[in-house]
Formats: C-alpha cells, sequence, structure tokens
C-alpha cells in the first residue's frame, strides 16, 4: 500500500474539517501539516507529492481530530504571530488576536520609542508588554496577572525575545499589590469585556480559552469599571491609560471615565473591521 503525499493528505484534512465547521479548513489543514513536518507552510507545496512516513500520518490525523474538536489550532502547535513576532501559546492564555495589535499602535503612538515606564494589567501570554519591550529597547514594563500558569507562559516569551531583563511579572489582581505612586507613563490592557450573554454563546472555539481572561461580568464592564476609577493614580499626569474594548462598549466606556473626574482627552479607536477596538485617555493634572 503506498503512503499518502502531503497534497492527498492535505486534501483529505481540509474536507474533513470543513464538514467539522471550521472556519478556514484549508489554512488550518496546512499549519498542523508544517508544524508536524517542522517546515514552513510554502514548503508543503514546493514538495507536495512527496508520500508521508507513517509516523508523520498518525501525528498529523491526531492534531486534525483535536481541530475537528474545535480545539484552537494555536493550542495544537503551541504558538501563535502577533505584531509580526512569534508567541508560546497554551490553554492557560488567551489566544493573541490582530484586533489587539491596535492597542499596541496605541501605546506606541503615545510614548514613542524612547525611556518609558508601563504596567500591562492582566498580561497573559505577555504579547502586550513584550511587544512594546521588543519595539522599545529602552521601555520598561511590570506585567500582572492573577495565574501563575498565564505568568510562566509569559515569562518563555520575554525570554524568549530578549527582553526578561525589561519585563517584570508579577502574580496578583490588577496592580498586584503595587502602591499607587502616579509614576507610570502608561497603563495598557486587554481586560476580561464579555457580557454574560456573550458568555453564554461563546463559539466553540472560545470555549476552550481560559473564563477568567473572557468573563466581564453582567454588563461586561466588572474590570474596565475598575481600571478607570484606579489607573489614574497609578499614572503621572498626562500618562496615558489604554485598554481593549467589546464593539458595543465604547460609549459605556467613555462615560467611566468622564464621571472620574480624573482624565482627560478620551478616544475610542477603531479596528480594521470599523469596529470600536481601544479606549484611551491621558490622566488629568
Amino acid at each position: 500500500m503506498s503512503l499518502p503525499t502531503l497534497l492527498e493528505l492535505l486534501r483529505l484534512a481540509t474536507g474533513y474539517l470543513r464538514e467539522k465547521g471550521v472556519e478556514q479548513p484549508r489554512l488550518d489543514a496546512e499549519v498542523l501539516l508544517a508544524h508536524v513536518l517542522k517546515t514552513e507552510r510554502i514548503m508543503l507545496y514546493v514538495h507536495h507529492d512527496r508520500p508521508l512516513e507513517p509516523e508523520e500520518v498518525t501525528a498529523y490525523r491526531a492534531l486534525v481530530a483535536r481541530r475537528g474538536r474545535r480545539e484552537p489550532a494555536p493550542y495544537l502547535t503551541g504558538e501563535k504571530e502577533f505584531h509580526g513576532l512569534p508567541f508560546r501559546v497554551t490553554p492557560a492564555v488567551l489566544v493573541p488576536r490582530p484586533e489587539t495589535e491596535h492597542l499596541v499602535a496605541v501605546a506606541l503612538a503615545f510614548a514613542g520609542d524612547g525611556a518609558w515606564h508601563g504596567f500591562d494589567v492582566g498580561t497573559g501570554s505577555g504579547v502586550l508588554a513584550v511587544t512594546l519591550a521588543v519595539r522599545c529597547p529602552q521601555a520598561r514594563l511590570v506585567a500582572s496577572d492573577l495565574s501563575p500558569e498565564a505568568l510562566a507562559v509569559a515569562r518563555e516569551n520575554a525570554q524568549r525575545h530578549g527582553v526578561d531583563d525589561r519585563v517584570e511579572l508579577v502574580e496578583g489582581d490588577l496592580w498586584a499589590g503595587r502602591e499607587p505612586r502616579g509614576a507610570w507613563d502608561l497603563v495598557i490592557s486587554n481586560p476580561p469585556y464579555l457580557t454574560a450573554q456573550e458568555m453564554a454563546g461563546l463559539p466553540p472555539e472560545v470555549r476552550w480559552e481560559p473564563q477568567l481572561a473572557l468573563d466581564g461580568g453582567p454588563d461586561g464592564l466588572a474590570v474596565i469599571r475598575r481600571l478607570a476609577a484606579e489607573a489614574w493614580a497609578h499614572l503621572r499626569p498626562g500618562g496615558l491609560l489604554a485598554f481593549e474594548i467589546g464593539a458595543s462598549q465604547a460609549a459605556a466606556c467613555l462615560e467611566l471615565l468622564e464621571n472620574t473626574g480624573h482624565y482627560r482627552d478620551a478616544r475610542v479607536t477603531h479596528d480594521h473591521a470599523g469596529l470600536p477596538r481601544v479606549v484611551s485617555c491621558l490622566r488629568a493634572a
């Protein structure tokens, strides 16, 4: 019996994943096969007629079956690209999403590439803190998270990109016990912001992700309220607060910030789909 070729297996896996309702079946089939073969996706087509070894077929089929159960592909490969950088991901952290890159853009536009100090609240895999440290070689950041498992992933990512000496990881809720000293140049966060209704109707892939990092309470604003109420005391006058939001939360978040009396110049940044994605403001003097 002849062994299946790369192209034959890709076709079979694509059809299987399509039947299971996977949104991008061909892409995921390619990503998983490239992972098994430890190669780039383009090489699958360069060597499309190469027969696979039995152990390669077995490993690939196992991953495709898991993807068919709607386990996110980045959890299967252990990696996801963010802002042009590769990051380690596990089920202990959210899968980084392109929309969150708008939060990086807002922070970079404010802080530039000079020497500044930032605080990443709820860092998860560390994509925000690590990316900012990579892009700004003089910056220093503290990154907090309640989950020690998430912090272990963030630590691995900071070490991988050579910024572990400038990204301090701390375990704890929000500020992780740091006293407000009005000294940070910026505070950023991708907080949990899904509503109770959204949590009840999560897509299959999202159900694999850590609920703590998704659940924002009944209206999705439980953590954002705390950020709005507390961040100003940690920022220097004129310092930036920026956080990701759900598409329907912009007006409520702007109102929260205004009602504190501690911020100015609040604005909303939209993502590439035209949806509100980031709310940012400056600490008033």
